[in-house]
């Protein structure tokens, strides 16, 4: 199984990324996705899921109404589209994917167990 996040980077505050998690080696189809971030000296804390029918969608609270969790199962990958971006977004964002074990919504870290490599997004004030 491999996971590969892609599409940090700098942005100032207000502006927009969209992150990018490649998936391999594994039914993509039948698997629940994840966004995670860790900010330095702070622990991984969960941003965004979705089911691998994409019907369903969950946020953190933090980022509700500004960040969108999507899917393509043809391409076996997941998205994040991230707007109004603060600079407490800051941190290295993590895709993550388990199978679908019909417990919704899945949130924890250790709910979890691929993880891709992270990408680094920084936000600028």
């Amino acid at each position: 199984v491999q996971l590969q996040a892609s599409g940090g980077g700098v942005v100032q505050a207000g502006g927009s990324l969209r992150l990018s998690c490649s998936a391999s080696g594994y039914n993509f189809m039948r698997h629940v996705m994840g966004w995670f971030r860790q900010a330095p000296g702070k622990e991984r804390e969960f941003v965004a899921s979705i089911t691998w029918t994409g019907g369903n969608h969950y946020y953190a609270d933090s980022v509700k109404g500004r960040f969108t969790i999507s899917r393509d199962n043809v391409r076996n990958a997941a998205y994040l589209q991230m707007d109004s971006l603060k600079p407490e977004d800051t941190a290295v964002y993590y895709c993550a994917a388990e199978r679908d074990r019909g417990t919704w919504p899945t949130i924890a870290v250790h709910d979890y167990g691929y993880w891709g490599q992270g990408t680094q997004v920084t936000v600028s004030s």
